[in-house]
């Protein structure tokens, strides 16, 4: 997939097309909440092995049972394609 940067009418749709998603700082970014930590560290596992397979990488943070994961395309200097397939894959995930 070749990224590209999201025009002004596709980021404001992103918020649509990813639920629970929200710009903020040039990045896209969700709290995630678990039952547990073992949970919590499962999600990024699984999460991990998407981000590899699309050589893209979010920054993320984990306190016990809670994920932060914020995403933006840095080579590109903004939000692209590639954020919004990663935070629906991650949605996915999530929602299983």
């Amino acid at each position: 997939m070749e990224p590209y940067l999201l025009q002004d009418e596709e980021l404001k749709e992103l918020v649509v097309k990813i639920p629970g998603w929200e710009i903020n700082d040039g990045q896209i970014q969700k709290e995630f909440k678990f039952s547990n930590f073992i949970e919590a560290f499962s999600f990024m596992t699984k999460i991990a092995l998407i981000c590899e397979k699309y050589n893209h990488h979010p920054a993320w943070e984990n306190v016990y049972s809670k994920v932060i994961i914020r995403l933006s395309t840095h080579d590109l200097g903004g939000l692209t394609n590639l954020d919004q397939t990663l935070a629906l894959e991650i949605n996915k995930v999530f929602d299983q």
